[in-house]
């Protein structure tokens, strides 16, 4: 069983915590006795009101992560407040759905600003203190979209699929140390970014419906827990990519 224990005490950055992923991450780290900051965009409202429903495990922090000195500052507040960051779940992205001739460079570049490189320029902060302590845990959430194209659009496959480069490039110089990287992958989760209508879109998923929230984030957990797991890519998609 995953030792949940290890986690009690630690700071966990939960970024794009104000959606249905993150919220259900957030939740599930607090339970486990985390010290969650809850990042969010424009979404302040949701975040405060998660941080309420923790009732002390949790405090929100803001940033715009397209501005590329956004990591830097968000992760000097945390650590300012709360501690060292040992547990980072980037979790925040955009996916505006479009067609290929219809992602022009502004929007290809503004989605590869904030899905991919922020969550290089979080794991870049974080990363010196977790080796040097010799404990952390890094989990990039990534999309089914990454491995099979999606629906969404290339710019969001693209930076999504960025992150599978990412994680293992980093997971291979840091496991010594005590750290591990990881990128889990859902299919389609009934969130606000779902693109479609939930029980059409569960028709064509094995299991014949949408994932739940809680069920990423049950996964989430059990990678977050395993300290002999890194470097690897996680589906959970109900059946819909066999690998």
């Amino acid at each position: 069983m995953p030792d949940e224990d290890q986690l009690s005490g630690r700071v966990a950055l939960v970024t794009g915590a104000s959606g249905g992923i993150g919220a259900a991450i957030s939740r599930a780290l607090a339970g486990a006795g985390a010290k969650v900051a809850v990042g969010h965009g424009s979404n302040a409202e949701t975040a405060q009101a998660l941080v309420a429903e923790l009732a002390g495990q949790a405090t929100a922090f803001g940033a715009d992560l397209e501005d590329p000195a956004a990591p830097g500052r968000l992760i000097a507040e945390i650590e300012g407040d709360l501690g060292p960051v040992e547990i980072l779940v980037a979790n925040h992205g955009i996916g505006r759905q479009a067609t290929y001739e219809e992602v022009d460079a502004e929007l290809f570049d503004r989605t590869l600003a904030i899905n991919l490189r922020a969550p290089f320029l979080l794991a870049r902060e974080v990363l010196p203190g977790m080796r040097q302590r010799g404990f952390g845990r890094i989990v990039f959430i990534s999309s089914l979209a990454a491995l099979r194209g999606g629906v969404i659009g290339p710019h969001y496959a693209a930076s999504k699929a960025g992150l599978h480069g990412l994680t293992h490039f980093l997971a291979a110089r840091v496991a010594g140390d005590g750290v591990t990287v990881n990128a889990l992958a859902p299919g389609f989760v009934e969130t606000e970014m779902l693109p479609g209508d939930p029980q059409e879109l569960g028709h064509s998923v094995p299991v014949g419906r949408v994932g739940r929230p809680e069920e990423i984030a049950d996964l989430a957990m059990a990678i977050l827990t395993n300290g002999y797991l890194t470097s690897k890519v996680l589906t959970i998609d109900g059946g819909s990519y066999p690998r």
